[in-house]
């Protein structure tokens, strides 16, 4: 999957498990987990969530690398 991310070493700096950063995005722990495994892509939206609730950019979390 080309969408690589860093959500797990943000999700540490802020010292939440994933139940909690999913609510903090109103989401929930099993799509944190699948963004964290890089098997789900989220949606503009919810990236936008993430990188807020983070403190960073959307790039600074997930990043497109081509094929």
């Amino acid at each position: 999957m080309p969408l690589k991310n860093h959500l797990k070493e943000y999700r540490a700096r802020l010292g939440v498990n994933q139940q909690e950063m999913g609510a903090l995005v109103d989401t929930s722990r099993q799509t944190i987990s699948q963004i964290e495994r890089g098997d789900y892509s989220p949606s503009v939206t919810l990236a936008l969530k993430i990188a807020k609730v983070c403190d960073a950019k959307v790039e600074d979390i997930f990043e497109y690398e081509e094929d």
